[in-house]
């Protein structure tokens, strides 16, 4: 196989040879992850302004009568962690933010080409973090608004929101993959 850099080739193609390699390994190894996590911050920063837009806060909002007893949308300042855990944590949230997003540049790259589920779920928990992250820094609190419960049995879900939905989906999905071997085959 002839080398594509030769003596005759000018500067200008070696820095687009190298270029495209960059590229291409980037989006590879991000391109379906970023794809994911911008969707997922997308419709969490969506959901989150129209709730607040249109539903005071701490007020519940029925979708629909026959859904009353088990899903309402209600609208929660939440200064903890995901369901409610950690309401002082103050700079404790831009800390673990910032570590998740140092894990997912650093095991991204060393996930198999072919190991999509565990890049869609970095992506899912990427978004998500990314999104209550904004809503700290922009109002101060995470809003959520989603409330599940199921009162036959006592269960009664903490108000959430999409970010939250997607980061406990994306740990989830890679709880699932850690069981399978090479990246396909269940174990």
């Amino acid at each position: 196989m002839e080398n594509p850099v030769t003596q005759e080739s000018s500067v200008a193609e070696v820095e687009a040879l190298q270029g495209q390699r960059g590229r291409s390994w980037f989006v590879r190894h991000f391109g379906l992850l970023l794809m994911v996590a911008f969707d997922a911050l997308l419709i969490d920063q969506i959901t989150k302004r129209l709730v607040e837009a249109t539903i005071e806060p701490y007020q519940t909002k029925v979708i629909a009568d026959f859904l009353t007893p088990y899903f309402t949308l209600t609208h929660a300042q939440n200064t903890g962690a995901a369901f409610s855990l950690l309401t002082e944590g103050g700079v404790i949230f831009f800390v673990v933010f910032a570590v998740v997003v140092g894990m997912i540049v650093y095991f991204a790259p060393r996930l198999p080409d072919r190991d999509k589920l565990s890049k869609v779920a970095l992506g899912l928990q990427l978004g998500g973090a990314t999104g209550n992250i904004i809503d700290r820094l922009r109002i101060g609190h995470v809003t959520d608004f989603l409330h599940l419960q199921i009162p036959q049995i006592g269960f009664d879900w903490p108000v959430s929101n999409i970010a939250d939905i997607c980061i406990v989906a994306g740990v989830a999905i890679l709880f699932f993959v850690s069981f399978r071997k090479d990246g396909g085959e269940a174990a």
